[in-house]
């Protein structure tokens, strides 16, 4: 039997060791692992939390608010459209701000996560869409 024998390069050996000092470190912040979560709720534990738990599962899941993310004015809109719609209360202005700050630190935009959705003008057009339809069908001419 032939033995094969490995020879590593000197360089290519001091190369490991800066490569490993030149690769990103996972960032110090606290990870939302690391954060203390309610296990009845999902929610992350911190100031406000109780008061957006009494005030959104009055309604729906918990899980509703944890898998959703946004900025402030994402939320606000949230929160305009079920007051507006779904007969959510008005809150004092207080607590709409303790909700709003809660939210905002824990359910705020995701900076790792999809790229913005695109506009309605880069979107294709629908196929199933009826008015679409019929200005097509009037001209006689194909959607696409």
């Amino acid at each position: 039997m032939m033995k094969i024998k490995a020879s590593v390069h000197p360089l290519l050996l001091a190369a490991i060791p800066v490569t490993l000092l030149l690769a990103p470190l996972p960032s110090l912040a606290e990870s939302p692992a690391s954060k203390e979560i309610d296990p009845d709720s999902g929610m992350v534990v911190a100031d406000g939390w109780k008061i957006v738990k009494a005030n959104c599962i009055a309604c729906h899941s918990a899980r509703l608010v944890t898998q959703n993310n946004g900025s402030r004015a994402r939320w606000e809109s949230l929160i305009r459209w079920m007051q507006d719609t779904q007969g959510l209360w008005q809150f004092p202005p207080e607590m709409e701000t303790t909700i709003l700050d809660y939210l905002t630190e824990h359910y705020g935009p995701k900076t790792d996560a999809r790229r913005a959705p695109l506009l309605p003008s880069q979107l294709p057009i629908n196929p199933y869409d009826v008015k679409n339809d019929k200005e097509n069908s009037a001209t006689g001419e194909p959607t696409a």
